[in-house]
């Protein structure tokens, strides 16, 4: 079993920038893809990045390209979203998850195996 615990979320103003942070114990190593989702309200989760398993490899979405970038610590078991230029649009609950099975990008939600529990971004306008 793998725990996934975010943390970095807030309350930032338009234009600011806030970095999530996403820590895993339990069956931990660098033997995981990991991504991060976001759900706004009303809305289906989306994947905002993703990156494979030795973080040579990453993803982004059209909608935050440029402006967000993934990363990953192994030694410290931990992904990172740094975000900047946050837009109104940003706000969300944002989910970090992980893949045993697979080691490169994935980009859709069902072949992720542990998700953390989301922290909030709300970016004012």
């Amino acid at each position: 079993q793998v725990q996934l615990v975010e943390s970095g979320g807030g309350l930032v103003q338009a234009g600011g920038s806030l970095r999530l942070s996403c820590a895993a114990s339990g069956r931990t190593g660098s033997s995981y893809a990991m991504g991060w989702f976001r759900q706004a309200p009303g809305k289906e989760r989306e994947v905002v990045a993703a990156i494979g398993r030795s973080g040579g490899s990453t993803y982004y979405a059209d909608s935050v390209k440029g402006r967000f970038t993934i990363s990953r610590d192994n030694a410290k078991n931990t992904v990172y979203l740094q975000m900047n230029s946050l837009k109104p649009e940003d706000t969300a609950v944002y989910y970090c998850a992980a893949s045993w099975k697979y080691t490169g990008i994935i980009v859709t939600a069902a072949p992720y195996d542990y998700w953390g529990q989301g922290t909030q971004v709300t970016v004012s306008s």
